[in-house]
């Protein structure tokens, strides 16, 4: 008796073609429609199946993966560039906080953090880093990871946000209205090798401290209160 089929196997990542990034460039000079379609095939091949077969390698120690569609949303924007320059993806709460990859002209880029998408986010998170346990818990993660390489990222205020003292023993992360960690790995050698998988996975790994801190404290756009994982 013969087994039934599973269907065909997810492709096995082998990092991104040198194609991905020349796509991008060109993209940058030459964004329209009638560009994207006549290159569509060169996205598919060197760009959307390299970065699935990365998540599909990736999914079993972190979970499934949003990709991000490559369409810019231009409703309420001055520039009407159709497609976006990059392609990113996300594993973790919602479409704003988890971990983040993405590949573009200028290589391949890693980390995790969130993105306030409400006030209430935001406001959880900074009523988080206040309190002094958790505030000190995050200012611990923060340095260890600036030791690690990271760049924090996420818009800030430019002084102090409304209710805390400009003195606040933590008003540099205070400012933060969202928090990111990445790193930028650039355009290596490896970055057409399986290589690359192990560096996304190793940065992630090393982000997770951060990401398992802010999932409990500030959760996603929909959550309740502080403190409640969603």
């Amino acid at each position: 008796m013969s087994t039934p089929s599973t269907g065909p196997a997810a492709p096995t990542f082998s990092g991104f073609p040198p194609g991905a990034l020349s796509f991008y460039a060109e993209l940058e000079d030459r964004n329209s429609r009638d560009w994207w379609l006549a290159h569509k095939d060169v996205y598919e091949r060197d760009v959307r199946e390299p970065m699935l077969a990365l998540l599909d390698g990736l999914e079993e120690e972190f979970g499934e993966a949003k990709l991000f569609r490559p369409n810019r949303d231009v409703r309420f924007s001055a520039d009407k560039s159709p497609y976006k320059t990059h392609q990113g993806a996300l594993v973790g709460s919602g479409t704003v906080l988890g971990y983040y990859v993405q590949v573009s002209a200028d290589g391949l880029r890693a980390g995790g953090g969130f993105r306030a998408a409400s006030t209430a986010q935001t406001a959880r998170f900074r009523a988080a880093v206040d309190a002094p346990s958790s505030g000190l818990e995050l200012e611990a993660i923060l340095a260890a990871l600036r030791g690690k390489g990271f760049e924090l990222l996420g818009e800030q205020v430019k002084t102090a946000p409304r209710g805390y003292a400009v003195d606040h023993p933590r008003i540099a992360t205070l400012r933060h209205k969202e928090l990111m960690v990445t790193r930028d790995f650039g355009a290596p050698a490896w970055l057409s090798t399986r290589r690359a998988l192990t560096m996304v996975r190793d940065t992630w790994r090393a982000a997770r401290p951060l990401t398992e801190w802010l999932d409990e404290h500030v959760g996603s756009e929909g959550a309740e209160g502080a403190g409640a994982r969603r």
